[in-house]
């Protein structure tokens, strides 16, 4: 995933500034404030300090403001030079600000960092906001879009369209009380998702579920207890072990539990982690989100926020969504049945011709199946999965193959935690990016896994991408190695496509760059990164011994290979059903939204109508903890991780066909889609690559070995 928060630029009250004044800096200069000296300009968090942030927020926030009042202010006549670049110049140290600090309410968000966020959100969008109806500066915007802009070339024309669109889409051609309205909804939306990503956050951590004894974690293997314990001691000790939720609603653990008693009881605390049976409840935050968005979206013109947001996507409307998704819930359904009744019928063998699966049993019981069936377990892969070995002969391995680039560790650059490494990255002996890991999960990282940037690149700024990594992996006690699963190795060869699709970026400007593609295109690089993970020289190359690296013997290799859609109906089923949750919240008109207390049971009931209602395979995120949706940003785009994967599909047939791993593809891939950021048409850029018109939809069950 690539993190989609928006970093707001400008507005300011100046009776908020007054608690924040720059006097607080007098004894030091703001590291934030300075060039930085570090190699590519990276981010010194050996001098930063948390009370830095604001005081380089409002100093940050007041020079895009200047800068904004001198493009009104000019007398000049519009042209690209004047308005349009200047526009795109101002602002470039809140930008850094704000990449730096946005970075941490993510991944490390202690209580001061919380703080600092709740004061500097709202300033942050109502500074938004006056930019956004700024109608002097959007006149100067229109002038060039109207009068210069048949006439401009390549990226300039490119970015001339994306400012002009980006300000009639946020209302700027609204009448004033429309104005004065989304000025309102925009605010009251910042302050829900702040809201949101807090009580979210607190739920996951609370929903940790405690083990008074090590009988009760029968089945796990000595590693996964000791991992147990380690997390029991991080969250404050309550009992000797403690199982850690992650975001997702199925729980990885509960392939292991033999304890079923246990299993529900994980199963329960994280499908109710968020929903009101506890102490945390998100559907009045959902209900009202929900509600605003929809109103945003008819004070635009359009029927509903869905209509609203597809429009600038690839998918362009509701209709060839639901199109798309309809086709695939048709073909998946009788698969999943069956896998279904496959694997109660194999548990009935041992648990009894009465027995009823359950959702906290179907990973139990499929993984039995796998180990008897194909002969593999979790258990005797892991070790093979070294994390180390994952990133530096798996990742940057199939990178330097495919793309002839090289990675050198730099211990001299600070981070903002001790578990993060950075490694420069070497394009042709030339130095191309800096490139981040953090990779560990702790209490103040939120879940999941992201990629973003502290610096995009840009030749107009000469500056080079300095990229980072997120996931959530368990760190192993001290002197253990820290070991993957299957599914955390592929998300680490899929964050890294984000980070490529950064690294290799070469586009004029920053606001073109790198990841800055539609929602349904930005997941294709990851997708297809995804494919490597299994490409035999470069499985050999990673999947190693930790204790002996001898690489995974061959029958092992062969049966660990053939068993990755193993029941992967599953997998489908839990992405289709939360994607059509996500596109029934907003394919709803205002006056309909369902209140707090009706949530729950218009979740229910959006699954039943398009099919999908099915005890056995939830949805991958439930409403009350979706933050895709509701804290980030792909609401009504979580279908954009079906819709890329059959683009990175294609696009691996196309490497498939001529070599995986032929650096003259890759050399194509990179000239034609990685490098050009959002200067041309995204489907050009893939029939270009591929040859082909339109993607085949056809490749994505096959590829799932449905």
């Amino acid at each position: 995933m690539k993190l989609t928060k928006t970093l707001m630029t400008l507005g300011l009250a100046s009776a908020m500034m007054m608690p924040f004044t720059a006097c607080e800096q007098t004894q030091r200069e703001n590291p934030l404030l300075q060039e930085s000296a570090l190699p590519f300009g990276a981010p010194d968090f050996s001098q930063i300090q948390v009370t830095d942030y604001m005081p380089a927020f409002l100093q940050a926030m007041e020079q895009k403001r200047e800068s904004i009042q001198a493009i009104v202010d000019n007398t000049d006549s519009a042209t690209f030079e004047n308005t349009i670049l200047a526009y795109e110049e101002s602002g470039r140290l809140l930008d850094r600000v704000s990449r730096v600090f946005f970075a941490l309410t993510e991944a490390d968000k202690t209580p001061e960092i919380a703080e600092i966020e709740k004061t500097v959100q709202p300033l942050l969008t109502e500074l938004e906001n006056e930019m956004s109806f700024n109608k002097p500066l959007f006149e100067r915007i229109k002038k060039v879009y109207d009068n210069n802009y048949a006439s401009l070339q390549g990226e300039d024309k490119k970015l001339t369209e994306e400012i002009y669109k980006d300000f009639v889409r946020k209302g700027a051609l609204l009448s004033d009380d429309k104005m004065e309205r989304m000025k309102e909804i925009n605010l009251r939306i910042a302050e829900l998702q702040q809201q949101w990503g807090d009580q979210l956050q607190a739920a996951v951590n609370d929903a940790v579920v405690w083990v008074d004894k090590k009988e009760y974690l029968a089945g796990l293997s000595e590693a996964d207890i000791a991992q147990c314990a380690k997390d029991a001691e991080s969250r404050g000790g309550k009992a000797p072990y403690a199982i850690v939720i992650v975001n997702t609603t199925q729980q990885a653990i509960l392939t292991s539990l033999d304890n079923r008693d246990l299993r529900k009881k994980v199963y329960e605390a994280s499908i109710h982690r968020a929903d009101g049976t506890n102490s945390h409840n998100n559907y009045a935050i959902v209900s009202e989100i929900a509600k605003l968005r929809a109103e945003k979206a008819e004070i635009m013109g359009y029927p509903n926020y869905a209509a609203y947001s597809l429009e600038n996507t690839m998918a362009k409307t509701p209709d060839n969504v639901y199109a798309f998704l309809k086709s695939l819930i048709a073909q998946y359904t009788p698969k999943a049945d069956a896998e279904t009744k496959d694997i109660e019928e194999y548990a009935r063998k041992t648990a009894g011709d009465d027995f009823n699966l359950e959702p906290y049993d179907r990973f139990y019981y499929s993984a039995k199946m796998k180990k008897e069936l194909l002969n593999i377990s979790e258990d005797e892969v892991k070790p093979y999965f070294n994390v180390d070995s994952v990133l530096i002969n798996g990742v940057f391995y199939a990178a330097n193959r495919v793309y002839g680039l090289t990675f050198k560790e730099r211990t001299d650059i600070p981070t903002y935690h001790p578990d993060m490494r950075v490694f420069e990255v070497i394009d042709k002996d030339k130095s191309k990016a800096l490139f981040y890991t953090d990779y560990f999960r702790r209490p103040t990282k939120r879940g999941g896994a992201w990629m973003d940037n502290f610096l995009e690149q840009s030749h107009h700024w000469n500056q080079t991408s300095i990229v980072y990594n997120v996931c959530n992996s368990a760190k192993a006690p001290e002197g253990q190695p820290s070991l993957l699963t299957w599914d955390e190795v592929t998300t680490m060869f899929h964050e890294f496509g984000h980070a490529l699709h950064s690294i290799l970026s070469d586009c004029e400007y920053q606001k073109l760059a790198g990841t800055n593609v539609a929602r349904d295109f930005v997941e294709m690089p990851s997708q297809f990164n995804e494919s490597f993970a299994s490409i035999p020289e470069v499985f050999d190359n990673y999947a190693r011994h930790y204790e002996t690296n001898e690489p995974m013997p061959a029958n092992l290799k062969e049966r660990m290979l053939s068993s990755i859609n193993f029941h992967s109906a599953y997998a489908l089923g839990e992405n289709l059903a939360a994607t059509c949750l996500d596109l029934a919240w907003h394919m709803l008109p205002s006056k309909d939204i369902p209140s707090a207390e009706e949530a729950a049971q218009f979740e229910t009931e959006a699954l039943r109508q398009i099919g999908l209602l099915n005890d056995q395979i939830p949805p991958r995120y439930r409403t009350s903890y979706f933050n895709h949706v509701w804290g980030g940003g792909y609401a009504a785009g979580y279908y954009s991780y079906l819709w890329t994967e059959v683009l990175a599909v294609n696009i691996a047939d196309v490497f498939a066909q001529r070599g995986a791993l032929n650096p003259q593809t890759g050399q194509d891939m990179r000239d034609k889609i990685l490098s050009r950021g959002n200067t041309g048409d995204l489907m050009k850029m893939f029939s270009d690559f591929t040859g082909m018109e339109q993607p085949d939809a056809s490749g994505l069950l096959r590829a799932r070995g449905l």
